[in-house]
């Protein structure tokens, strides 16, 4: 009676610890099928719920929402309707780089937005793994930042305030539970190329590449991690597209488990989360693991003038500060309100400036288009120029700059003519001030069947301290090799 009492006692326990492993949300086996709680609760909320778009998500908060430039009145916004997000995880802190927290973008291809999820839990790889299709459910959650004016919109489970402003919290496990639902599904995640100059906030979260990239000359011997800080090291990371570098920050953090690994000395591709430092000034990429790291090329230079010739440049040096530009040739036309682009001239350079700032008006577009440019006889022609910003706090396509040419413009009918869009490195929100920046050598053969024009696109509010940011652009080159 003694053993088989003993017997059903060790059957019982052992039942009991299987019973409690397969429920542990901290298994460190990724699930292939989902249990039928989770799945309940799924099916109820796609069959009773509303699908919203990412970006409608997003756009329901503003760190702003008075658009005057003050974000302590910023408050996270919780939906009452019964609507959910979709998405694809796209970070994994499986080596420590991230912490609880974990992004998910719109596709597994091709993606054009990200958002953030925080949770009050560590090792979420093992539940919302790398490319899992993952629901969240938005009614009674919190979409905000975590850190007010950081420009990294989160979900979050409650509110806290400070003196930045409303900030929202972690979710517990409970609404986890409750609100973020995986499916069965997780989809190889294709890595987004974007050149290196391109990457900006509107990318953040998202899984990029970035190609011929190499970190900076001075970080040879250097590791990931300098145990001089105390918990995150940026490196520079560079390429040669240009006449100058186009750089950007790589982070990592100190719980990282590849931290003391020696950078490549090499050029290649990185795939990297788009993300932004603590206090969100700057925008920066974290790698998953160094399996996305592939630098084995040799090192790359930049490109020299002197292998080109310029038939035509405009280094806007005769500027007349503060003045409408009227160089002979150029047509400067506002689409909208009243604002053109502006004759600047400061501490001995000249350059042309778009600024909607101060014009009360909503909407401000402003067109500055060349002279035309003849190309018969050419046959590899380029483009090339510098760009800056000033004030511009945020990546939108209400306060943008785009870059056009033309074969059909007759000089006169801006709106008419066909504009096809080139693709520049310009200058951002997260870019210095006032600091010109080199667009690349931008390859504009296709387009040399008689005359070019340039044009520069550029627009903004003046009633939206958010959207009045100003573009300025220099040293417009014309080349040919």
């Amino acid at each position: 009676m003694k053993t088989n009492k003993f017997l059903g006692l060790l059957l019982i326990s052992v039942a009991s610890l299987v019973l409690v492993s397969c429920v542990q949300d901290d298994d460190y086996v990724i699930p292939i099928s989902l249990g039928d709680e989770e799945n309940a609760r799924l099916n109820k909320l796609l069959t009773n719920g509303t699908y919203i778009t990412m970006a409608e998500a997003k756009n329901m908060y503003s760190s702003d929402p008075n658009g005057d430039g003050d974000t302590t009145d910023a408050i996270p916004f919780s939906p009452d309707e019964n609507i959910y997000i979709k998405g694809y995880v796209s970070s994994s802190d499986k080596t420590g780089n991230f912490f609880k927290e974990f992004f998910i973008q719109d596709s597994p291809t091709n993606p054009t937005i990200a958002i953030k999820v925080a949770i009050n839990q560590v090792d979420l790889y093992n539940q919302f793994n790398f490319g899992r299709e993952v629901y969240v459910s938005l009614q009674g959650l919190f979409i905000g930042e975590e850190r007010v004016a950081s420009g990294v919109t989160t979900i979050g489970g409650g509110v806290e305030n400070d003196r930045f402003g409303g900030k929202i919290t972690k979710l517990n496990e409970t609404r986890t539970s409750t609100h973020i639902f995986r499916s069965p599904v997780t989809e190889d995640i294709i890595p987004l190329k974007v050149p290196l100059s391109q990457i900006g906030a509107r990318l953040v979260g998202v899984y990029v590449q970035v190609e011929d990239v190499e970190f900076a000359d001075d970080l040879a011997g250097k590791r990931y991690f300098d145990p001089m800080e105390d918990f995150d090291t940026k490196r520079m990371l560079q390429d040669c597209s240009g006449f100058l570098y186009s750089e950007l920050l790589l982070e990592t953090s100190s719980f990282s488990n590849f931290k003391n690994e020696l950078l490549p000395i090499k050029n290649g591709s990185i795939s990297a989360v788009v993300n932004k430092t603590f206090d969100g000034g700057t925008i920066v990429l974290a790698v998953n693991s160094l399996e996305d790291v592939d630098m084995n090329n040799p090192r790359c230079s930049l490109l020299d003038i002197a292998d080109f010739t310029a038939i035509y440049k405009e280094d806007f040096d005769a500027a007349t500060d503060n003045t409408d530009l009227t160089f002979p040739g150029w047509i400067n036309f506002p689409e909208a309100g009243s604002r053109v682009w502006r004759e600047k001239f400061l501490l001995g350079n000249g350059y042309t400036e778009f600024s909607p700032f101060g014009s009360v008006q909503p909407s401000n577009i402003g067109w500055l288009v060349s002279p035309g440019i003849n190309l018969t006889g050419y046959s590899n022609v380029y483009l090339n120029f510098k760009s800056a910003q000033h004030h511009l706090t945020q990546d939108s396509p209400e306060n943008a700059l785009e870059v056009f040419v033309s074969t059909d413009f007759d000089g006169t009918d801006v709106l008419r003519a066909t504009w096809n869009p080139v693709s520049a490195s310009l200058a951002n929100e997260s870019d210095d001030f006032y600091i010109f920046a080199d667009s690349g050598l931008i390859d504009i053969s296709a387009y040399i069947s008689g005359t070019l024009y340039i044009a520069f696109k550029a627009n903004g509010s003046g009633t939206l301290a958010g959207l009045a940011g100003s573009y300025m652009i220099d040293d417009l080159k014309i080349l040919v090799n």
